[in-house]
């Protein structure tokens, strides 16, 4: 029961999450009804429901007919894994509810950033914040440790970006290397650094020789930080 509980409530995140990477980068508002991208004709909430109604409405919006990105059920679908993965790994803990917490934060800097090459400050001052909190209050032992390993990140990412005038890594990397460093600790922060280069590189290479981008296009960074942060807080050991 627990199990599919928190999987339905990774969906419920899911769907709150896409509503944050569309609206965030447009300045808009994430209040109110959902709409449609394309007649912006209101969605009803039993057309709202996670997976589900993807797959009812056949991918088309109920008004228009017009096509519904694969994009939305499959943001619903990761965040429940990774609600259920959170639930095996920790249990009903209180790291389990804060990594939780941070998981659609962190979900919607992959995509904003993957599709607009951005990372909004909204977002990551909310997980720095959040995790501040989390560390004071339920694992002060590794406060000052986790402090400094997300400073120490945020500052080697500001040095890659000085070195290369912002060509290589952008602001927005370095305050997620903030936050990055904050929730994986001093002790793992070369793994998740290792893991977001090791990844960025290969998938880079694949993009390359498939002639999807050139040798100097820039390619956003944020969502190997992401990736590798998720890969480091479930396989890491404690």
């Amino acid at each position: 029961m627990f199990l599919i509980f928190f999987f339905v409530l990774g969906l419920v995140f899911g769907s709150f999450v896409n509503v944050l990477i569309w609206r965030i980068p447009k300045g808009m508002g994430i209040g109110g009804r959902s709409i449609c991208r394309k007649c912006k004709g209101k969605i009803s909430w039993f057309d709202n429901i996670p997976l589900l109604s993807f797959v009812l409405l056949r991918a088309r919006c109920r008004n228009c007919k017009s096509k519904i990105s694969l994009r939305y059920p499959l943001v619903e679908l990761t965040t429940g894994i990774i609600f259920l993965l959170l639930f095996l790994k920790f249990g009903l803990s209180y790291e389990m509810l804060f990594f939780a917490i941070l998981s659609p934060i962190l979900i919607s800097i992959f995509f904003i950033d993957l599709d607009h090459q951005i990372i909004p400050d909204a977002l990551v001052f909310c997980g720095i914040g959040f995790s501040f909190l989390y560390l004071l209050l339920f694992n002060s032992q590794s406060f000052y440790s986790s402090i400094f390993a997300g400073l120490l990140s945020s500052l080697f990412l500001l040095i890659l970006y000085f070195i290369t005038s912002g060509k290589g890594m952008g602001l927005g990397d370095v305050k997620l290397a903030l936050l990055g460093g904050m929730v994986v600790g001093l002790t793992k922060v070369l793994y998740w650094f290792f893991a977001a280069f090791l990844t960025g590189a290969i998938i880079g290479c694949i993009l390359i020789l498939i002639k999807k981008y050139g040798l100097k296009s820039k390619i956003a960074f944020g969502p190997f930080l992401v990736f590798a942060l998720f890969l480091t807080i479930f396989l890491r050991l404690w």
